[in-house]
């Protein structure tokens, strides 16, 4: 077991499905598990809130983890059997209010709406059939699905701007606020 630095956040990671193999416990970021694992199949989030891609450097199909166990991820979450997590992202906690701002097109353009709770669904609370395109993030840490009420694919949004939604397929159809109770 190797440790990456300080005890605010943790998840151990195991090489097998059921917390089986060889195991590694990560406190922050890592664009890289493979230095320390061959594979990742299972792992426990012991504190804070996690995202975990199955390519290096935060890349390809993501899964937003708590607290708790996950002990065979990649059945799970519906990654094809040769994927594992390969990279890691520690979300920070955010005290206080969440902001955002959504746009129906690109580059912070169409109508805008300024968001600081969850929406399930654009089309029936927004009437944007089309979802949300851009967005900026003034306060908080923020999940978006690609499908209404918190469904299908999820990518995870900190402060800043974000003007396309290409790379992560286009589109938001809902969006949900990272609580500091779900740490």
């Amino acid at each position: 077991r190797t440790s990456t630095g300080h005890s605010t956040y943790n998840v151990i990671f195991y090489e097998d499905r059921n917390f089986q193999g060889r195991s590694w416990e990560c406190s922050g970021d890592s664009s890289d598990l493979s230095p320390y694992l061959s594979r990742c199949h299972s792992c426990r989030v012991e504190r804070g809130c996690w995202m975990v891609y199955d390519r290096t450097n935060y890349t390809g199909n993501s899964y937003f983890m708590r607290r708790g166990d996950y002990a065979d991820c990649v059945t799970v979450w519906g990654w094809d059997r040769s994927s594992f997590i390969r990279s890691c992202r520690m979300i920070p906690m955010s005290r206080g209010a969440h902001r955002i701002r959504v746009y129906d097109r690109e580059n912070f353009t169409g109508q805008m709406m300024e968001v600081t709770d969850d929406c399930d669904s654009f089309m029936e609370r927004h009437r944007w059939s089309g979802g949300c395109h851009s967005c900026h993030v003034v306060d908080g840490h923020w999940l978006m699905y690609e499908q209404p009420h918190y469904r299908g694919r999820t990518w995870y949004f900190r402060p800043g701007e974000h003007r396309s939604f290409r790379d992560c397929g286009g589109r938001f159809m809902s969006m949900r606020r990272i609580m500091d109770s779900w740490y």
